[in-house]
């Protein structure tokens, strides 16, 4: 099966604005429909509480045929229009979604950041991650995040086995960021963040993409869209991960980037493994 995973910033944007960002949005959205896969996981969809309006819906027909979809987003009192996440998967399926709360700190839970699907001999399950925030100031609450996260995909891993991706905020690596040595305080390369992502690896998952490229360098997901340069020097961060358990390791075929082309930010992530 074909997996593809993408912070996508704003959905809503992708879907119905005209800007420049929007059309290199609708892009990199037809890069990943040509790439055929089983599902399409998106984050930071930034849908209203009451999720696709019936011009989403429109629009997603026309660019996903063939797809069903879920979401989840932010509700109240988190932030409006804040967050969120979708499944997109091929209408031969009917798998069965789960929206989570895994007893996050402060207004987590209510955010939309996880959706999990049971396809019956496995679980697909997405998150988008907190970020830290500017300062640090959300550190704390992450670090809870992270705890609680990884006791969730581990009780998942203990029924049947789990592919896990999406948006997990943090550099594991110094090989995973272009400038290490400069970020140790920066969100998303503290060392607690990198200490939670381990422990989420020691809990019985595989970073595919190393599984397979190894300690490559210059392979990234995230490219600052406040530096107009990052993308071109390529200064940029690996952030976004497909996991599997690690008993499903030796059937991953593919895990890698698909090229966004113009747009900075995040790109695409790719997974084929032989289940």
């Amino acid at each position: 099966m074909r997996f593809i995973s993408w912070n996508i910033d704003s959905l809503n944007a992708a879907l119905t604005s005209d800007s420049i960002r929007a059309v290199l949005t609708r892009k990199v959205l037809d890069t990943i429909v040509e790439n055929d896969p089983d599902v399409i996981a998106l984050q930071e969809t930034k849908l209203t509480a009451t999720g696709p309006s019936k011009k989403h819906m429109e629009h997603l027909a026309e660019c996903f045929k063939g797809y069903s979809y879920v979401w989840r987003s932010s509700q109240e009192p988190a932030r409006k229009s804040y967050a969120g996440t979708m499944f997109l998967y091929k209408d031969k399926y009917s798998p069965e979604v789960f929206y989570p709360e895994i007893q996050a700190p402060d207004t987590m839970d209510l955010e939309g950041r996880i959706i999990t699907l049971d396809f019956g001999e496995f679980y697909l399950t997405q998150v988008y991650t907190p970020n830290a925030g500017d300062g640090l100031k959300r550190l704390e609450e992450r670090q809870v995040w992270d705890e609680k996260y990884s006791e969730y995909i581990q009780s998942l891993d203990k029924e049947k086995p789990v592919l896990a991706t999406g948006d997990y905020n943090v550099a594991h690596k110094e090989i995973d960021l272009a400038n290490p040595q400069n970020n140790h305080m920066s969100a998303g390369f503290t060392d607690e963040e990198r200490k939670g992502f381990t422990n989420i690896l020691n809990k019985g998952f595989t970073d595919t993409f190393r599984h397979i490229h190894g300690d490559v360098t210059g392979a990234y997901t995230w490219w600052a869209q406040r530096v107009k340069t990052s993308k071109i020097n390529n200064s940029g961060w690996r952030i976004d991960y497909w996991l599997v358990s690690d008993r499903l390791s030796d059937k991953v075929v593919k895990s890698e980037m698909i090229d966004s082309g113009e747009r900075q930010d995040h790109a695409p992530i790719l997974l084929e493994i032989d289940i």
